[in-house]
């Protein structure tokens, strides 16, 4: 089984802001693989499927992004899955509006649902789709810009990156993952 979260924060205030880029990634797959979030367990929305590699689930942590790792650890524990078979994706404001960039490990790089997946693993061994948000001025509120709406001209790159971000994961239940890497970097 391979498990792909998609990070962001639930309730309807924070639909579509810089920091739920995540699950944009995962409801685009969920739409294309079937696999409607219908389940409610492991502290998250689940959708399951099977494509021909085997099973998949797809999570999106409904802990807040503070906590994710409380919800990726009850998947990872439950299914007894290795991290070699879990794929998070998440913002990144580091990277460009629109830019995606694929790692296998590193640090959490300041973002908070990494950092407590990190912690709640023990490891910052595991694949990850990171999707660039942009850093916002240099006076503007941190947390006010990842809950932040996109521009019109960002939210047209963001749906480019959604949907590149959705292949690179349509094509890791197929490949191994270093090679999505060398496609999608």
């Amino acid at each position: 089984m391979k498990c792909i979260v998609g990070l962001g924060n639930p309730g309807a205030q924070y639909e579509h802001t810089r920091h739920n880029i995540g699950f944009e990634v995962v409801n685009l797959l969920a739409e294309r693989l079937q696999a409607p979030f219908k389940q409610s367990k492991f502290k998250g929305l689940c959708a399951e499927t099977t494509v021909n590699s085997g099973k998949v689930l797809l999570l999106k942590p409904m802990t807040y992004m503070n906590l994710s790792g409380e919800s990726v650890k009850a998947v990872m524990d439950y299914y007894r899955l290795g991290t070699g078979d879990l794929l998070v994706v998440y913002d990144d404001l580091d990277l460009p509006p629109g830019k995606i960039r694929l790692r296998q490990k590193g640090s959490a790089g300041g973002h908070n649902g990494i950092k407590s997946i990190i912690h709640h693993l023990g490891t910052q061994e595991f694949n990850r789709i990171r999707i660039g948000i942009g850093r916002p001025d240099r006076d503007a509120y941190m947390p006010d810009y990842v809950l932040g709406r996109f521009s019109k001209e960002d939210r047209e790159k963001m749906q480019l990156a959604v949907e590149k971000g959705a292949d690179a994961c349509e094509a890791w239940l197929e490949k191994p993952f270093p090679v999505v890497m060398n496609l999608y970097n």
